[in-house]
This record gives C-alpha cells, sequence and structure tokens, in this order.
C-alpha cells in the first residue's frame, strides 16, 4: 500500500527500458495497488515483456461486496496475474486457507494466472514445524481439489523475512522450495509437475544473483526495492544472467 500516481507513470518506463535493452529478458511483472492499476496498464501497453498483477481480488465473481474488487474486473484493466494468500492479508486480515482457495478458483475462473504465497512464522521456524505448515499452507489453499488444472505459481515467503532485511540460508531456501516441489509432485498422477516456485522477502540487488541461481528458485517476489527502478532493473538483470 504505497506508490502515487507520480511513480505509477515513471516506474514502468524506467523498468520497460532496462528490460527492452536485455536480450533475452526474463519474465516481468508489475504488481501495483489498486488505485494505479489502470494507469500502470496504460503505461505497460508497448511493452510486450512486462505483466501486470493484482495485489488480490475477491472469492466472488460480483455482487453486492462493497469494498472488493473481483478477478473478472482484474481481468479485464489488463491484468493477468493475482497475488493470493500473502502473509500480510493472512495477518492482518484473518484470511485463512479456505478463503485463499475459494479465491485461487476465482481468479482462475476469470482468466488470471494466481501467485499463491505460502511461509512460516519465526516461531513455527525456530520450533521446527516450518515443513509442515508450508504443507498444510498448500494442500489447503492449493489442492484442496486436487492439482489445478489452470496455470498457478507458488512464492515460498518465510514471514520472518519480509521486510525485515533478514533471509534464510541458501541451504534452508533450497531445501523448502524442494519440500514444495515434492508436495506438488505427490499430488500428481504422474508425480510431475510445471509450477514455478518463487522466493519472497526481502530479495535485493545485493543477494538477487545468488538467490536465483539456487536450485528450484524459478524467481523472485520482490518488496520493497521494486519501488525504486535502479534496484528493480538490477535485480531483473540478475535473473536474466540466471536464467535456468
Amino acid at each position: 500500500m504505497t506508490g502515487s500516481r507520480k511513480l505509477a507513470q515513471s516506474l514502468p518506463l524506467e523498468i520497460s527500458a532496462h528490460v527492452r535493452d536485455i536480450s533475452h529478458p526474463p519474465q516481468v511483472v508489475l504488481a501495483p495497488s489498486y488505485p494505479v492499476l489502470a494507469l500502470v496498464s496504460e503505461m505497460l501497453s508497448l511493452s510486450p515483456f512486462i505483466g501486470l498483477c493484482a495485489q488480490d481480488c475477491s472469492p466472488h465473481p460480483e455482487g453486492a461486496y462493497t469494498g472488493d474488487v473481483s478477478a473478472g474486473m482484474l481481468r479485464d484493466m489488463g491484468c493477468g496475474y493475482v497475488i493470493l494468500g500473502h502473509s500480510e492479508r493472512r495477518t492482518y486480515h484473518s484470511e485463512g486457507d479456505s478463503v485463499v482457495f475459494a479465491k485461487l478458483l476465482a481468479a482462475q475462473n476469470a482468466g488470471l494466472t494466481p501467485v499463491v504465497c505460502v511461509g512460516e512464522s519465526l516461531a513455527e521456524r525456530e520450533a521446527g514445524t516450518h515443513f509442515a505448515v508450508v504443507e498444510k499452507q498448500l494442500k489447503a489453499s492449493i489442492l484442496l481439489g486436487g492439482v489445478p488444472e489452470k496455470p498457478f505459481l507458488v512464492a515460498y515467503e518465510p514471514v520472518w523475512a519480509i521486510g525485515t532485511g533478514k533471509v534464510p540460508t541458501s541451504e534452508d531456501i533450497v531445501a523448502m522450495h524442494k519440500h514444495i516441489a515434492s508436495v506438488l509432485s505427490c499430488a500428481t498422477s504422474g508425480g510431475e509437475f510445471q509450477t514455478p516456485i518463487l522466493y519472497g522477502g526481502s530479495v535485493k540487488p545485493s543477494n538477487a544473483h545468488a538467490i536465483l541461481s539456487l536450485d528450484g528458485v524459478d524467481g523472485v517476489l520482490v518488496g520493497g526495492a521494486s519501488l525504486k527502478s535502479d534496484e528493480f532493473n538490477a535485480i531483473i538483470s540478475a535473473a536474466a544472467e540466471t536464467r535456468k
């Protein structure tokens, strides 16, 4: 919940210019707040390399839900993606796994690709229950009706690393991404899946290359560093350099 019309006009253009200079750019998606979605969509209209994402959506397709924004509305505004189950939604708005799952269905029915966030708190990490916590979130937020047939992404974001500057060790990140991949694979009849798994949590230019180079990390979900074009562009460059 940050930004302004001025930022929404300048930031996409600065990022687009950088992406155009990369010979084989990675997939880049911007997720601005609701009030400037339409403006950012307009700014991105000339950039085929950058997608548009919303930060949340309603589980309802339409109706008397004042204050909510439906997945269909987001699709109509040019969004291709939507973030669901972010730890701040789960914490500050008491959104449980069942709500996230309902939103996932609504998003996919509207033609959006959900980016479903999972992750443990510091207390859960220290108690050694982090694998079980994330597995429960995966099964109840995504796999409740089996593996979705339509595309989705998973973003692992340890809650204790978001905006704190703290980053799990490389071994911790690889282990959790491997665990997520295992849970998803076990849920499929053939034991294979094509779902990208992103890492989120204090990603910045100084650590992006190392994180993106790790086995099982298919991309990053960037927070504060995405609000400064020089920092975000450096992360985009790191993604291009480590492209798997």
